[in-house]
């Protein structure tokens, strides 16, 4: 690679914005078995590796704790061998996806006989900023490669060793099968003035995803020229109708599929904050819930009318205050909430969601309400909200889960890595 992550940069981000802006111009143009391969390759390397991956990931992890970083992003700082071995099957799962570069998307002939042709075309350089996820770094390295981007990465200071290792095993993997250098490039310098070079790039960079925070996308926002696509934050809700736990299967399966929301990865954007429960429910399957909750480390707090229930059922539940409502925990940490009904429920979720939201039902009138009504970047049918996740929903990595409306929304991948272009043919017309 031009550029890794080394202390010692050698090029400002304006030189290297130039020189992805180049590599993309001969990425966009690649044949597509030559993009999988690179990508089968980079796999590989990932495989191959995994001592010095880990090694060096270890040490990010270790000063990490010295630092006082958080529970959350700790989590999504460290790798393992099992969680190395998902992103390496990621990308070989991107690898044998359909190449949407040079798709033909509408087609018509005019009256004047021209040919007129809408096609996807790759969006050119992206800037992707993220925080403590070295596995940000490989799926946008390989989404980004076979969507026919060039891309700059900025990843935090915590992560810097891991990528380091990483930049340079997808550096070999791409050398091997002849895609450009700078198509991916990663800032080393951790400071935010380097970050800020690269929001002002608006004539060489195309987009900014940033991954992170609220803090780190209102950044963004408030400083880019370049577009920014705002994703990843937003509080996610569930909400439990009675008709769904009538009998002890629908108990059972409501307590684990909110089990699954929140404890299989908490960390995580997509876990579960809220549960907003009917009366009817609450009586019938919370207690069941609540017990399997707190058996998996998971603080819950509850309001009165649901508080009355659990405490009925002898368990040890503490007050929610109004703060604990409306808040993305990233932790093992869940709120409940009683409603009356599924209209209460869907203002709640129109003042608090837009990321993800759910709802357990067995009534098909309900459903299709929730379903025309939340306007959330996925909306979750009888299903853990954990499956709004590019590899869960089949689109092989995530660059990001958009929860804004242009151009992109929900998990971004190949696809909504492209924009389009017309295509006219003719035979000499001239516009009268």
């Amino acid at each position: 690679m031009t550029v890794t992550a080394d202390p010692l940069q050698t090029l400002t981000v304006r030189q290297m914005a130039e020189a992805a802006r180049r590599a993309g111009r001969r990425l966009g143009v690649l044949p597509t078995q030559q993009k999988n391969a690179a990508l089968r390759e980079v796999a590989a390397k990932l495989r191959q590796n995994e001592a010095e991956i880990l090694a060096a990931n270890g040490l990010d992890v270790r000063a990490a704790q010295e630092a006082g970083l958080g529970g959350a992003l700790l989590d999504r700082l460290t790798l393992t061998p099992a969680r190395l071995e998902g992103i390496a099957a990621d990308v070989e799962h991107v690898a044998t996806l359909p190449d949407p570069v040079g798709e033909t998307l509408e087609r018509s002939v005019r009256p004047n006989g021209l040919e007129v042709m809408k096609r996807r075309v790759p969006l050119g350089v992206l800037g992707v900023i993220y925080e403590a996820r070295p596995n940000v770094t490989v799926d946008v390295a390989s989404l980004a490669v076979k969507s026919g981007n060039a891309v700059i990465l900025r990843g935090g200071r915590e992560t810097t060793r891991s990528n380091a290792v990483l930049v340079r095993l997808i550096g070999e993997a791409f050398a091997v099968h002849g895609v450009p250098a700078d198509a991916v490039q990663v800032i080393a310098d951790p400071e935010r003035a380097r970050m800020l070079e690269l929001l002002k790039l608006d004539d060489l960079v195309d987009a900014i995803i940033p991954r992170g925070g609220a803090g780190l996308h209102r950044f963004c926002v408030e400083n880019a020229t370049v577009p920014v696509i705002v994703g990843g934050v937003g509080v996610v809700q569930m909400y439990l109708d009675a008709s769904y736990v009538q009998d002890e299967a629908g108990v059972v399966s409501a307590a684990q599929i909110v089990h699954n929301s929140k404890v299989q990865r908490p960390s995580a954007c997509n876990a579960l904050d809220t549960l907003l429960v009917t009366p009817e429910a609450a009586r019938l399957a919370l207690p069941q819930i609540v017990t399997n909750l707190q058996a998996a480390g998971v603080e819950v707090l509850a309001d009165a009318p649901s508080l009355e229930v659990l405490r009925a059922a002898g368990l040890d539940v503490p007050p929610a205050q109004p703060q604990d409502f409306g808040t993305e925990f990233l932790a093992l940490k869940l709120s409940v909430k009683t409603v009356e009904s599924i209209d209460e429920a869907l203002a709640y979720i129109a003042e608090h969601g837009g990321h993800t939201d759910a709802i357990l039902t067995r009534d098909q009138t309900q459903i299709d309400a929730f379903v025309q009504e939340v306007d959330s970047a996925a909306v979750m049918v009888n299903a853990s909200t954990r499956f709004n996740d590019g590899a869960q929903l089949g689109l092989g990595a995530e660059v990001a889960v958009s929860t804004q409306k242009l151009h992109a929304r929900g998990p971004m991948g190949l696809t909504e890595l492209t924009s389009t272009r017309w295509v006219v043919l003719g035979q000499g017309q001239i516009r009268d």
